[in-house]
């Protein structure tokens, strides 16, 4: 019996859910959030670290004036991450991508859960908090939670820096390229957790609907995507998404 609780899952998903061939999963900090994840942006222009606010602290322009006090915020950050596990919405996406001839999933988030979930070739649009990049010669490297992070570049000795996308950069050269084109294939599409506000990632969508894809958001509350999608499922992405396939 279902729930009075659980969203209704229209007999057309789960059509397309069973039928469809290409699908993209775009997936923001909404589905971070279910493990404990925090955002740290807090409201308006309120300190999270040190006095600074979140754009200051974590912006390009902190990276060029003092880079140890990006690190010490980022160091902080990986700590309150280290312990965090995956919930069922990242695993009930793992599990999908065996079950579709193409898979595509693409996060906004940084903490690396989907891999943790054994996700497979995760597109990562910002980066992710568990690698470093070289300033000078821009090489990258993963952070092993067992040993101490490097401080500077093993091939040339600069400094390294997060390898995330910082208030004030572009995105990494030929990631949303590669997402695009996913988006530009699929025959069905899922926008989990996420406002649907930051671009380019809010135009993945878009693209999937010019191309005739069906497009499905889950999210707790309306976004400025919802009225846009085929189907819209208020509710928490691990509870939810297993909904969906069963």
């Amino acid at each position: 019996m279902q729930l009075a609780s659980e969203p209704s899952i229209s007999d057309e998903l789960r059509r397309r859910f069973s039928s469809a061939r290409r699908v993209l999963v775009l997936t923001g900090a909404g589905v971070s959030a279910e493990s404990g994840v925090p955002t740290f942006r807090g409201g308006g222009n309120s300190a999270v670290w040190k006095g600074m606010p979140f754009d200051v602290i974590s912006s390009a322009r902190m990276v060029e004036r003092d880079l140890p006090a990006v690190w010490e915020w980022f160091d902080y950050r990986r700590g309150l991450l280290q312990e965090l596990k995956p919930n069922p919405a990242h695993n009930e996406i793992s599990a999908w991508q065996d079950r579709f001839s193409e898979f595509t999933l693409v996060t906004q988030n940084i903490d690396g859960l989907h891999q943790k979930a054994r996700s497979r070739d995760v597109i990562e649009l910002h980066g992710s908090i568990w690698r470093v990049r070289c300033v000078g010669c821009h090489s990258r490297f993963e952070i092993l939670s067992t040993q101490p992070r490097a401080e500077a570049c093993p091939d040339c000795g600069d400094p390294v820096r997060p390898d995330v996308v910082l208030f004030g950069e572009m995105l990494p050269a030929g990631v949303f390229e590669q997402a695009a084109a996913a988006a530009a294939n699929c025959d069905l599409c899922f926008v989990i957790g996420t406002s649907a506000l930051v671009y380019p990632a809010a135009s993945l969508p878009d693209i999937a609907r010019v191309v005739g894809a069906f497009v499905c958001e889950v999210n707790p509350e309306k976004t400025p995507l919802s009225d846009l999608c085929d189907e819209s499922l208020m509710g928490r992405a691990g509870e939810v998404l297993p909904l969906i396939s069963r």
